[in-house]
């Protein structure tokens, strides 16, 4: 894993926040200048008046899913986190999110940014993984649930266009694989991670795989060392941060709840319909080849939501992302200079002059 400071902060770019605004406007524009639904009326519904509570709930849920974020992570290090040093993580954490592609993820910065903020690596490593797996339980255990609970309507009024062999086929592919891979990371991480670094060993005994055999046995090293990390966790552990996952991304889908709610009237059965198809676009986002999944997000909302929100739909997908992500662009852009400040400069100096003290 290469956690160089150039390799980093080329990453940790303030200058990268323009490459996602620029395409999810690009994006936005398009569809609002190729869509014969959409118009200036479909647009001006962020400056129509709302419904007030919808919208003070859709802010509050933000700021609980960053809360909640916070404490999981300060749970996760065992404390060893202040929460000032937590909330710097998630904020930097969320910005390299915002920053990058979904399908090349952020390990890497994470893992970095938690060993500036003391963590040794095993640990910053094992905390990372453990954080992935329980992202994706989450999204492999309430799938399917969802997917009972609303009988399968979440599927429809999307154009089968947009999906050659149909949206469900293509769905339960992508839930396949990345079940199939939450499992076997979860395997390796928690019960058996000298196992597989045997397997990814044999595997590049293959002539066509031989390039990557000393990555391979990289990754079965540091396999092991994050599991080391992970043993002996009692109960309560496993409990709090199993519970704060449920949390953060129940609180991430009702946000678009409560933000339609603020302009249209839902059901019951439509608030679960939203949440829903929330988790099947989540797929779609995930292997999304833009930063943050910009213009990607912009264009598959409209695909997924146009039949339940009519003309509001263009009007209330700019909203979504205003509040659920270009934030966290702007927030990282501020945040990291003054993490740059007390992590590289500040830690530096205290540590001197300890150093001196001790002389003395």
């Amino acid at each position: 894993m290469d956690i160089s400071n150039r390799k980093i902060f080329s990453t940790l770019n303030p200058r990268n926040v323009w490459i996602p605004i620029i395409l999810g406007l690009a994006i936005a524009v398009l569809l609002f200048m190729s869509d014969d639904q959409v118009s200036w009326e479909n647009l001006g519904i962020l400056f129509q008046p709302a419904r007030f509570f919808p919208l003070l709930i859709a802010f509050l849920v933000i700021i609980s899913r960053d809360a909640g974020y916070i404490y999981r992570i300060r749970t996760l290090t065992g404390e060893r986190l202040s929460w000032k040093s937590s909330f710097y993580v998630i904020i930097l954490w969320e910005f390299s999110s915002a920053v990058t592609p979904s399908v090349v993820g952020g390990t890497a910065v994470a893992v970095f940014i938690l060993m500036k903020e003391g963590i040794p690596f095993g640990r910053a490593l094992a905390f990372v993984m453990l954080t992935a797996i329980l992202d994706n339980l989450f999204f492999v255990l309430f799938a399917p649930l969802v997917l009972w609970l609303s009988q399968g309507d979440v599927f429809s009024g999307i154009p089968d266009n947009i999906f050659d062999r149909g949206l469900p086929f293509f769905f339960w592919l992508s839930y396949s694989l990345i079940a199939l891979y939450t499992l076997v990371m979860s395997w390796a991480l928690l019960f058996h991670p000298r196992g597989f670094k045997w397997f990814l060993l044999k595997m590049t005994t293959l002539r066509w795989l031989r390039r990557f055999r000393i990555k391979a046995n990289q990754q079965g090293d540091e396999m092991i060392i994050a599991s080391q990390e992970l043993r002996g966790k009692p109960l309560d552990y496993w409990l709090k941060i199993i519970c704060a996952t449920i949390f953060v991304w129940v609180a991430r889908y009702l946000m678009l709840n409560s933000v339609m709610a603020a302009y249209v009237d839902l059901s019951w059965g439509q608030h679960l319909l939203t949440f829903g198809k929330q988790l099947i676009m989540w797929i779609v986002m995930l292997i999304s080849p833009t930063p943050g999944s910009s213009g990607t997000a912009e264009f598959f909302f409209q695909q997924f939501f146009q039949s339940l929100l009519g003309e509001y739909t263009f009007g209330i997908s700019l909203l979504w992302r205003l509040l659920s992500y270009y934030p966290y662009l702007f927030l990282g852009a501020v945040f990291l200079p003054r993490w740059i400040q007390r992590v590289f400069f500040k830690k530096n100096v205290e540590e001197v002059l300890k150093e001196e003290k001790d002389k003395i």
